[in-house]
């Protein structure tokens, strides 16, 4: 996989399931639709992160949710959460991107160790637009820089590690990677302390 650099869906559902099916008792899944989490039930035995139309980003960024969602969220439909559809007011915008800055940090993280292009989302093409898109573009690299500095959660560790692996990327991967061209106040010695070796952190 690494050789050839090509991004297929089905590696990660591979990827991910190889990580999670026996111990988690999930599975990501291809989905027709829009995405969603479906936690297991009499008529399905494992838990589903189900991506969105077979789109490699999708399931980079579903991945990230999960491995963000505590015990209690992986047993409701959806984490339990209600989503606001596109079309959101400048104050419904606002409170999506406050949610949504660690997990689009962790498929960041995913996007670099697959040694695929990421592109922040704000989800809101016919609404108000970006509360303040630049605050929240520095919010989500502060935020990927944070987790490579304080260690990442449990299962995005172990996500990121088998990225890593598979695409053949830990000599490219690092800090630099997630700093914002004008983020010249960050660029500093530490640059040049990166170990290749991200901590984890509880979950």
């Amino acid at each position: 996989m690494g050789d050839r650099m090509t991004h297929h869906p089905d590696d990660l559902i591979r990827l991910f399931n190889r990580c999670f099916l026996q111990q988690w008792n999930t599975e990501l899944v291809r989905g027709e639709d829009e995405p969603e989490y479906v936690p297991a039930s009499g008529e399905y035995p494992h838990h589903r992160v189900v991506f969105a139309h077979g789109f490699y980003a999708s399931a980079l960024h579903e991945t990230s949710h999960w491995c963000i969602a505590g015990e209690r969220r992986r047993q409701l439909y959806d984490y339990g959460y209600w989503y606001c559809p596109d079309g959101r007011t400048a104050q419904q915008q606002a409170e999506f991107e406050k949610v949504e800055v660690r997990p689009q940090a962790l498929e960041w993280i995913f996007s670099e160790a697959a040694g695929f292009r990421f592109h922040i989302s704000l989800d809101n093409l016919s609404g108000d637009g970006a509360a303040d898109e630049a605050r929240f573009r520095r919010a989500v690299s502060q935020q990927a820089l944070r987790y490579l500095d304080q260690g990442l959660p449990v299962r995005a560790k172990r996500f990121c590690d088998a990225l890593l692996e598979a695409y053949g990327q830990r000599r490219q991967f690092g800090p630099h990677r997630f700093r914002l061209p004008d983020d010249t106040e960050q660029r500093s010695e530490r640059a040049n302390e990166w170990s290749e070796s991200i901590p984890v952190c509880s979950e």
